[in-house]
């Protein structure tokens, strides 16, 4: 009795991971356009967005905003540079190490980020179920043959 592992089916699983990229792009780009909208550059909303969502006792730097933003440095400074002058974010001198700078959404920014935050919801809540099944059909045709070889 020969027990072959069931393989994926490749073409099962590329359709999957299309229909995953694309569920994942509908977002992406409604949220440019929203962030359009409410009058702010789509960077600019994401910068804001990890900067008040940051965990808690995380010291938000220029650094940090630049890993989660997957920016450069320097690219990262003047996005952080534009959202200041435009009073959505302040910085302030960290008191533990002077050279570096702590970001701080204002109170302008919350309000914006308040409004595309709800929209931002109300999307996700409206793909999540395509969203859902496509991971599903991925974590089980990239696994299969480990089903296949418990049975």
């Amino acid at each position: 009795m020969d027990h072959q592992p069931a393989t994926p089916d490749p073409d099962l699983l590329l359709k999957t991971l299309a229909e995953f990229r694309y569920q994942l792009r509908r977002f992406l780009l409604f949220s440019e356009c929203a962030a359009l909208e409410a009058g702010l550059q789509p960077q600019q909303h994401q910068l804001l967005l990890q900067v008040a969502g940051a965990p808690e006792n995380t010291a938000v730097t220029i650094s940090y905003a630049a890993e989660r933003l997957a920016l450069k440095h320097n690219s990262t400074v003047e996005l952080v540079d534009r959202s200041e002058r435009e009073g959505l974010l302040e910085r302030r001198a960290d008191v533990d190490d002077k050279r570096r700078a702590i970001l701080r959404v204002t109170r302008k920014g919350r309000l914006v980020l308040g409004r595309l935050a709800g929209d931002h919801a109300k999307e996700l809540n409206e793909l999540a179920p395509r969203l859902t099944k496509a991971l599903k059909h991925i974590s089980f045709n990239s696994h299969r043959s480990n089903y296949a070889e418990v049975r």
